[in-house]
């Protein structure tokens, strides 16, 4: 009989699990799960988990969505994969359209790769080999934010900024140029987050002024830098950022892997700025958890520069074996259709105000630096210290002690750091949030001393 214990033991003697400190495993057992439904796991044991966190910010339509399976049994019996070069299929056509029809105006042109770094990477490479073929060889440098991810690859990692993923690969990185960052949580006491936001601009208009010509394109997460501790920031930005890279004539990357599909408020966190950049990557969501997929949406400008006698090197030779794969497409226009037909970015308002109300005891708690939130994206940063906001030590590990906790509960919560966050699919409903936030309330309480 599988149980967790048995599965935990042969887990640990052959998988080697991503951005994880195996060592601690041996006193926190795996939990092998065996089930998924709705925003519910359940393990081997019985016991059922809150999947607060979307399994890494995937899952927008809860756990084993008959539609989306459906979706991908039917397109296996017709066709599981073929290589997109110098053939093509229906869904991978269906799937692009559909984005262009609902990605901002301007982005008429869909690559596909296969994960959310490719992704970025396929936008570096285009960005830069765009200026290349239009005459400007001497651009090579990128602009990036302080404390903003992109992604794990070697350029992705080059373009984000968090040093416990970045410090250790230094040496194999490209040097980037790095913007203060219009994250709020730095704003000054009583100063609001657009006027923030608006005053972090001048310093990127001074870093333009200095590397334009030689600078390819400006590379950020919209409105939250996600796995940078979920720091945000006002629409303000973008519509300035938008500005300046015209004025400069440099590209505008918008990373809205983790951020797309609804997570703040509206399908495109660009919407709220009522901008459109010059590329847009998306993955995560956007299969519904299911498979994995990314699509990097351009202008018909930049896919115009490539478009040559093959013999000049114009062409972007850039692949993936599994690039646009059937089953992937499929998948993805399953989770569209959901959107459409069950409209959730509606009743997300209701959602996402329940979870602040779930958790607004801890607004003076002495040890929560802020709780901050972007639609169906909350935070709550402990801290040592309120008024200096001082972070814990790393050493201490309070994020894990909540981890611990909410999995006693029955509450999958993965802080990052000292960062209690929700990201949870758009199925949960009224009871299961109050049940999600009691669990990351006493959490706090507990982690940080306090009775």
């Amino acid at each position: 009989m599988l149980t967790n214990a048995s599965l935990s033991e042969r887990d640990l003697k052959v998988l080697w699990h991503p951005c994880t400190q195996m060592k601690d495993h041996e006193s926190l057992p795996m939990i092998p799960i065996q089930s998924g439904k709705g925003i519910w796991l359940q393990d081997f044991d019985g016991n059922r988990y809150i999947d607060a966190i979307s399994s890494w910010w995937v899952n927008l339509f809860g756990h084993g969505r008959p539609e989306i399976a459906s979706a991908i049994c039917q397109q296996a019996n017709t066709l599981e994969h073929v290589l997109l070069a110098g053939f093509t299929h229906e869904p991978a056509i269906q799937l692009a359209e559909r984005l262009v029809n609902i990605t901002p105006n301007g982005l008429e042109r869909c690559f596909y790769a296969d994960n959310g770094s490719s992704g970025i990477e396929v936008a570096l490479k285009m960005s830069f080999h765009y200026w290349k073929n239009r005459g400007h060889s001497d651009r090579k440098t990128f602009i990036t934010l302080e404390n903003s991810y992109h992604g794990e690859t070697l350029g992705a990692l080059a373009v984000g900024n968090v040093p416990l993923y970045k410090e250790t690969y230094g040496p194999l990185l490209m040097d980037v140029i790095t913007a203060p960052s219009p994250d709020c949580f730095h704003r000054e006491e009583g100063e609001s987050w657009k006027d923030f936001s608006l005053r972090q601009l001048e310093p990127l208009r001074q870093l333009l002024d200095k590397h334009a010509e030689s600078c390819c394109a400006i590379v950020i997460e919209p409105l939250v830098q996600c796995a940078g501790n979920m720091r945000m920031y006002h629409p303000a930005y973008l519509c300035g950022l938008r500005q300046l890279c015209n004025q400069y004539k440099v590209h505008f990357i918008a990373d809205e892997i983790a951020v797309g599909f609804g997570r703040t408020g509206t399908l495109f966190a660009c919407e709220q700025a009522d901008v459109s950049p010059d590329f847009m990557c998306l993955s995560k969501g956007l299969t519904g958890g299911f498979l994995p997929l990314c699509a990097v949406l351009t202008t018909d400008d930049i896919y115009q520069a490539f478009y040559d006698d093959y013999q000049n090197l114009t062409a972007f030779l850039h692949s993936h074996s599994y690039t646009g794969n059937p089953l992937a497409c499929r998948a993805a226009l399953a989770t569209l259709d959901l959107f459409e037909q069950e409209k959730p970015l509606e009743f997300n308002r209701l959602r996402a105000q329940w979870m602040a109300e779930g958790v607004a005891t801890l607004t003076d708690h002495p040890h929560v630096a802020e709780i901050r939130q972007t639609g169906m994206i909350l935070a709550i940063e402990m801290i040592l210290d309120k008024k200096k906001k001082t972070p814990y030590p790393w050493q201490q590990r309070k994020g894990l002690q909540v981890y611990r906790h909410g999995l006693e509960k029955g509450v999958l919560l993965r802080p990052l750091g000292n960062v209690v966050y929700f990201m949870p699919p758009y199925v949960i409903n009224r009871d299961e949030i109050d049940t999600m936030t009691r669990a990351a309330v006493e959490a706090v309480h507990l982690a940080t001393g306090k009775d």
